[in-house]
């Protein structure tokens, strides 16, 4: 029998998949297929393999590749106060709720290269409420966690930066957070004293910690609807009654089985809050 070449390429993506999930325990089975073909696609370029198969080879026989895979499967890309309107939100509608709480906990899923923990951090120390906070921050990505824990990113990011966080109600500005030295700026590291970076993989791992806030944002895009459905499970049982949820703006709980759970505060910002009272079936 005769295979098309995109035939023969699904059969090596799947092969591919099989191999990341039964070797290294990376399950990509439930990734949004195009997204997942794109980028195996530039991996194959990127490390001149030529083929998927041969990506699969070294895949199976040499042990460290495979935190380059997981480097190039992943989307380490941010901002800080990316999507400005968001991070307002939160400082004006979203942290006064949280400071009817003693003790806030924050999980911030899928944290990348950190900008956004950083952020977050900064907007919680102008609201006064940074000392009774601790934020988790998660990726199932080693070599962006360990960008995050750093806290390091390059300068010339630095202008937008500020004035994202100027629209999003900033109070001083950005540059008394950070030192900048040659082509880079480094965050205070002050910013980091109730951060915990920690590896997480949202496919595979369950609940990490009980949270009043949960933000999660531009990371389900990647997902099959199933998975979508499953980690927004994850967020509703690791959130509190009254806790709420942050997504990006591309995503949505719209058709998503734990809708149910939640009610909008910013719809069109995608930011909702876990309903205080249980619902029909008795989840929430």
């Amino acid at each position: 029998m005769e295979l098309t070449d995109p035939a023969l390429e699904d059969i090596e993506l799947e092969l591919f998949v099989r191999a990341l999930r039964q070797r290294h325990g990376y399950d990509f089975g439930l990734y949004a297929p195009a997204s997942l073909r794109r980028r195996v696609r530039q991996l194959v370029q990127t490390h001149g393999t030529g083929t998927i198969s041969a990506l699969t080879g070294r895949l199976l026989h040499e042990p460290e590749f495979v935190f380059d895979v997981i480097e190039g499967l992943s989307v380490p890309v941010s901002d800080m106060f990316r999507d400005p309107p968001v991070f307002r939100a939160l400082r004006e509608q979203v942290l006064p709720l949280l400071a009817s709480w003693p003790r806030i906990n924050i999980w911030q899923a899928g944290c990348a290269s950190g900008q956004e923990v950083y952020s977050l951090a900064i907007l919680l120390e102008e609201e006064g409420l940074y000392e009774r906070c601790q934020i988790y921050a998660t990726d199932f990505n080693p070599a962006a966690l360990r960008r995050a824990r750093e806290g390091i990113y390059p300068a010339r990011a630095a202008q937008a930066w500020s004035r994202n966080y100027l629209a999003a109600g900033g109070c001083h500005s950005l540059a008394d957070y950070y030192s900048a030295r040659y082509e880079f700026i480094k965050l205070d590291q002050r910013l980091r004293r109730n951060v915990s970076f920690a590896n997480h993989n949202l496919v595979t791992d369950k609940v990490f910690c009980e949270a009043q806030l949960v933000l999660c944002r531009n990371v389900l895009i990647y997902f099959a609807n199933p998975l979508q459905d499953r980690v927004l499970a994850l967020f509703s049982d690791s959130l509190v009654r009254g806790g709420v949820l942050c997504l990006g703006l591309r995503e949505s709980l719209e058709f998503a089985p734990s809708a149910a759970d939640f009610t909008a505060v910013e719809a069109d910002l995608r930011i909702y809050r876990r309903n205080v009272f249980c619902s029909p079936d008795g989840k929430a």
